[in-house]
This record gives C-alpha cells, structure tokens and sequence, in this order.
C-alpha cells in the first residue's frame, strides 16, 4: 500500500533546489537518454516561473524523494499549451473551447519504480490538482495501454487528440487528454499525506 508515502507541496524556489533528486525520479521512471537531462532541468526551471505553479513531492520513509508531480495554469505564450490548441483550432474549434480556455496543465507525473503500485502516482495526481481554480485538467501522455493512462482515465480523464505527434517527435505519438475539475473520486479519498518534516539523502 502507499501508507510508507509522506506528501509534501514544495514552492516554485524549494521545487527548483530539489530538482536534482527530481530528476534522479525522473531518469528512474522514465530511462531518457543522458544527454536529454540538462535540457529537461532547464524545461522544469522554466515551468516553475509559470502561473499558479504548483508541484508536489512524495517522500519515502528514508527521506528520499520517491515520487513527484506539478503543474501550472495553461495560457498562450507556452509552448505545450500552443501546440496543442493550434492543432485543435484547426481540427476541434469545440474540444479547444471546451478544455483549454481555462485549464491546469499537468506537466509531469512520476513515481520512482521501487515505489510503483503502491497508489503512489494516484495520491500525487490527486493533491497535485486539489483546490485548484481552473476548470480543467490537461495532460499527455504516451499513446498505449499504459498504467498512467489507466489512472488518468480512472479520474475522469478522456482523449481530446487521441493521437498526436509533437514537433521533433513524430515518431513518438502521445495522447492528449482532459478532465474536469475537481477530478472524479478526488475528494472521496484522502489525497494528502501525513504532514511532517523532510530530508534529502545523498
């Protein structure tokens, strides 16, 4: 079970310090090639100067990080955001008006793989968009049958562009999808965990 996980929301400064076990997450959950690291961590500064950013951290009982989540308010000016309506401008004027006039993107969900299936990944989605004052959720993720889009889906997430190659990526389709907000079943269980004090170790 995830009860061996603490929660802990980190500010946009305390979220930048911390990157460096983030991306420890992020390499373990993810396997990018190396040399993508240094342009990632740069993406990560950036997305914590955004608008109502918001990140969350799970913490391990040793005080490591094993998990982490955040997002901001989707507006023009930001390249995911811009892809994404300029394609559904084009192809579903509707879906664009509907999802993305005033939406949360959620820019990274990841759960270290020695603390996978243990509702890890749930508890940071949902404490990631509690409380939040937009009226949508927005995300990609990976096209296939895969655990995150089975969670996504199980909190009211549906595919808006089913399949959709990003620019320099075209090989690699994703799945962008969209949920009301508040999430479905996010306030029937208990999204945050214990509060207390944190570390890094290493």
């Amino acid at each position: 079970m995830g009860t061996d996980i603490e929660l802990r929301e980190l500010a946009a400064p305390s979220f930048v310090h911390a990157l460096p076990a983030l991306l420890e997450v992020y390499t373990a959950a993810m396997d990018p090639a190396p040399g993508q690291l240094p342009g990632r961590r740069s993406i990560m500064e950036q997305h914590s100067r955004y608008p109502r950013f918001r990140s969350v951290l799970a913490l391990a009982p040793d005080g490591g990080a094993a998990g982490f989540a955040y997002g901001f308010q989707g507006r023009s000016g930001q390249w995911w955001h811009d892809v994404v309506t300029a394609e559904l401008k084009r192809s579903d004027p509707d879906a664009l008006r509907r999802w993305f006039t005033d939406s949360f993107e959620i820019a990274e969900v990841h759960v270290h793989p020695v603390y996978q299936g243990r509702g890890a990944g749930r508890r940071l989605l949902e404490r990631l968009a509690q409380a939040r004052p937009e009226r949508t959720a927005v995300l990609s993720t990976p096209v296939g049958p895969t655990v995150a889009r089975r969670l996504y889906a199980s909190c009211g997430f549906a595919d808006v562009l089913p399949e959709f190659a990003f620019p320099g990526s075209p090989d690699r389709p994703f799945a962008i999808m969209a949920a009301p907000l508040p999430l479905a079943g996010g306030g029937r269980r208990r999204a945050a965990g214990r509060s207390r004090g944190w570390r890094w170790t290493g």
